[in-house]
């Protein structure tokens, strides 16, 4: 069998063994938020900060609908000048949790996404996020790391593959983003 067949064979068993009720309870936090006009604060490392980005825009962009409110969603790790501020003047660890400390109100939504889900700097944004009142999602792989038990609500995406956890975090966001755009059509498109 070829590469690709084995990498997507692959891949539907570990689809095949997601958490669609946790992916359900994610959707219903974030049409709440939109309508209490909370704010959505999402971020990551490496590729699941270019997760974190493309979900940002997507779910601000597309979901726009004239008879309903806008998301209000920050990708924390978007701002070049105040996350390297942030590395260089009080390190690494700080980069989400400082953004996040100055920008974020109790009730207010936040999602981690991380591959390994031990990524320090992203369960240091979890613990204020908790001790701050926000509601915290995430999204994770392997055995969902320290970031399963910080989050209240989390998909670990059951592999040890980067490529398959990374990619399966984009589709499920693509997955929210897509379903709230089929719940909530524009009425006079």
């Amino acid at each position: 069998m070829n590469p690709l067949s084995l990498y997507v064979q692959a891949q539907q068993k570990i689809l095949a063994q997601l958490e669609i009720e946790t992916f359900t309870t994610i959707l219903e936090i974030l049409e709440r938020a939109r309508l209490e006009r909370r704010h959505i604060f999402v971020f990551g490392n490496g590729g699941s900060a270019s997760t974190a980005s493309h979900f940002a825009a997507d779910l601000s962009k597309n979901t726009v609908r004239s008879h309903l409110p806008r998301f209000q969603v920050t990708c924390l790790n978007d701002n070049m000048a105040i996350f390297s501020a942030y590395a260089n003047d009080e390190g690494y660890e700080c980069v989400f949790v400082e953004p996040l400390l100055s920008l974020s109100a109790p009730g207010d939504v936040v999602l981690a996404i991380s591959a390994s889900g031990n990524s320090p700097n992203v369960l240091r944004a979890m613990q204020v996020a908790n001790e701050r009142g926000l509601v915290t999602l995430g999204l994770t792989g392997m055995a969902g790391g320290k970031l399963k038990h910080l989050a209240q609500h989390c998909i670990v995406v059951p592999s040890d593959s980067y490529e398959h956890i990374e990619d399966i975090h984009l589709m499920l966001c693509h997955a929210l983003v897509a379903t709230i755009k089929q719940k909530y059509p524009e009425l006079n498109p």
